[in-house]
């Protein structure tokens, strides 16, 4: 698989993946103008064993939860593409139908038309998430997972060198948790992913795989959605969902993850929150706060086009794309109203 891995074809299309939209950045532009070069500075890194990822630029973003996002270098990017376009299509016949995130043919919108079909068809939802998910996840379990469909050598070395790069990005974010069994060294397993990596992103579908099929075949639950760490049981005896809640918590223990306390069954008439939106059998709302954020900043760029710091093309592609988002849910007066601020071109 390496050879495959480190050839020009693959390094030349993962560099057009990890540029798709981003050409006019500054890094994007600067590997391009060498791009020979660089492609072939990365494979002779990759055959000779030399390759040493780069530091992270790291932020913070509040959508809603204050997450820390970490931007690797952008030729670490075109590495991680070149590993997942091989690694990736091994999994990929294995995972459940029905974990939407970052697969090619799945997505935010499938995920919800999904939702909705359950919530007509069952009476009780149980909604769940992992507490401090990416910041959790442990290292040697998943190249415990990573290890059952790649055997090539050459290829977890790499792995091993994408995570070790990451493995102290969230080493201020983790508040430690103890599992049954363990003691103080606990403390000194090696974990977390950082977030805004592709590798992290298929990672984490790799590192909750079994978890899924321990739902599907053990659990026996026909109506599950998991979105990332977010997922959600379906079912018409609350009793029943009381009782997965208790097995799913005991479960995760293997993964050394824990769910948010929160969690508990309730009727899907209540709504169900999920991946911006309110959920009803028979209705979709957009969150509250999500227009309200909206609708500031688009009075926000409003009064920059009056000023001219921002051109009506600009306008128009944020009003369109917000647009697109939203009207997946029954907001065509909310769109009406947040979009109708005055504009003279």
């Amino acid at each position: 698989m390496y050879p495959q891995l480190t050839s020009w074809t693959n390094l030349l299309l993962s560099f057009h993946k990890a540029a798709k939209g981003k050409r006019g950045h500054p890094n994007v532009a600067a590997f391009e103008y060498h791009l020979e070069e660089n492609l072939l500075q990365l494979q002779r890194e990759l055959l000779d064993k030399s390759y040493q990822p780069g530091a992270y630029v790291n932020f913070h973003i509040h959508d809603p939860k204050r997450r820390l996002i970490s931007a690797a270098p952008f030729r670490d990017r075109v590495i991680h593409h070149a590993l997942c376009n091989l690694i990736e299509p091994l999994f990929e016949r294995s995972f459940i139908s029905d974990s939407y995130a970052n697969r090619i043919g799945k997505g935010t919108h499938r995920a919800l038309d999904r939702c909705q079909q359950f919530t007509r068809r069952y009476r009780y939802v149980l909604q769940c998430d992992i507490r401090q998910f990416f910041p959790s996840i442990d290292h040697e379990i998943l190249r415990v997972n990573l290890r059952r469909k790649v055997e090539d050598t050459d290829v977890l070395w790499l792995i091993d060198q994408i995570l070790a790069s990451g493995q102290k990005v969230h080493r201020h974010e983790y508040e430690m948790v103890y599992f049954p069994g363990d003691d103080l060294l606990a403390a000194l397993r090696l974990r977390g992913l950082p977030i805004g990596n592709l590798t992290s992103q298929f990672w984490a579908n790799v590192y909750l795989d079994p978890f899924d099929h321990f739902i599907k075949r053990e659990l026996r639950c026909k109506a599950y959605i998991r979105f990332v760490d977010d997922f959600l049981l379906f079912a018409d005896d609350k009793r029943c969902l009381w009782e997965w809640k208790a097995a799913v918590e005991k479960r995760l223990t293997r993964l050394r993850l824990k769910l948010h306390p929160h969690s508990h069954p309730q009727p899907v008439t209540n709504g169900i929150p999920f991946l911006g939106f309110v959920q009803f059998p028979t209705q979709r709302r957009l969150k509250r706060r999500r227009g309200i954020a909206f609708q500031r900043r688009w009075q926000s760029q409003v009064r920059a086009y009056q000023k001219g710091l921002l051109s009506f093309d600009q306008l128009t592609a944020s009003a369109q794309g917000w647009a697109n988002h939203a009207h997946y849910g029954n907001t065509i007066g909310l769109r009406k109203k947040i979009l109708m601020s005055k504009i003279i071109r």
